[in-house]
């Protein structure tokens, strides 16, 4: 037996494997992604207390001499064992490496795979079919956010993605949409771009807001940060429905169909819906990057073929 296994024996500290399980469960509820082990981390602290880790076996130290230097190297016995945990999800690839994950998100974390996530489901007893909408990262998604936040900006976008049109759906065209969402949510602040609202489920699974396609994905909208614009539930009927749209300018443009409404149409108590959008006043809250903002095409289209209101948009088209 080796020096470090007589140590975690010594200590009672919990086995491998359920330490594995643990770190699997604490790293889905932390979003996917937790930084290398280390002193005053919420992460280390919190898997300690599940365990109920008394004083001793948090404060427990291995000591390690290096000849060559002639010194004495401490290491905190609970990191290490953390650290043999996560090493081990990373040999079964359920987790990237801190050096891996350094490439893609410029931070040394720990970060779920796509078969890390599916375990974690697995051992919080929730549905896979509850996956596309969880705003945990995975390294395989991350991967897809990046790409998409990195387009170059066409100066002529076509916003259809004509090979949606096959029926089949694929592990990556799963991965390419929750790529989407995530790009998107992230891109806005997880706000929405309409009013503002910024809000997330008790149990942190779910954002209330939506990665909306502005050509809609039902008819070959493309998944991709031109196409797309984050708004809360509400806005996003509204925007689907034609009651309001987009000038090329960003700022809101209302349907003149919201004036024939009967007056206790669109009021909750003292919040009226339609005075908030206050049609061609008000302007979206964007992404600072201008390169990632939606495309001018894209929101012409939907003015032209989803709003309703298609009189206002040829007088405003002649102003252009």
């Amino acid at each position: 037996m080796s020096y470090e296994s007589k140590m975690f024996e010594q200590f009672a500290m919990p086995p491998l494997k359920n330490v594995e399980q643990t770190l699997l469960q604490v790293l889905f509820n932390h979003g996917g992604v937790a930084r290398e082990f280390g002193s005053g981390q919420e992460i280390v602290d919190e898997i300690a207390d599940l365990f109920k880790l008394n004083g001793q076996q948090r404060s427990a130290y291995l000591e390690t001499i290096y000849r060559q230097e002639n010194r004495l190297k401490k290491s905190n016995l609970w990191h290490r064992l953390l650290f043999r945990a996560a090493d081990s999800l990373a040999k079964k690839k359920m987790v990237s490496r801190p050096t891996q994950t350094l490439q893609l998100t410029k931070n040394r974390e720990w970060m779920l795979t796509e078969k890390g996530v599916d375990e974690a489901l697995k051992y919080c007893g929730i549905p896979t079919a509850r996956k596309d909408h969880l705003p945990t990262k995975s390294y395989e998604v991350q991967k897809i956010v990046n790409k998409l936040a990195e387009s170059r900006r066409p100066l002529i976008y076509d916003p259809f993605d004509k090979s949606k049109r096959t029926v089949r759906v694929t592990k990556e065209s799963l991965l390419r949409a929750r790529g989407f969402r995530q790009a998107v949510i992230e891109a806005y602040d997880c706000r929405c771009a309409v009013c503002g609202l910024k809000l997330i489920s008790p149990d942190s699974l779910s954002w209330e807001v939506d990665a909306v396609h502005i050509v809609p994905h039902n008819l070959y909208g493309k998944d991709d940060i031109f196409n797309g614009i984050a708004m809360c539930h509400l806005h996003h009927w509204a925007f689907d429905s034609g009651w309001f749209a987009f000038l090329d300018d960003y700022n809101i443009l209302l349907s003149s169909k919201a004036k024939g409404l009967p007056n206790d149409f669109g009021k909750i108590k003292d919040y009226d819906f339609f005075r908030t959008l206050n049609g061609g006043i008000v302007r979206l809250n964007l992404p600072k990057r201008a390169e990632i903002r939606p495309h001018q095409d894209a929101i012409r289209w939907h003015r032209q073929n989803i709003f309703y209101d298609h009189g206002k948009e040829r007088e405003h088209n002649e102003n252009y």
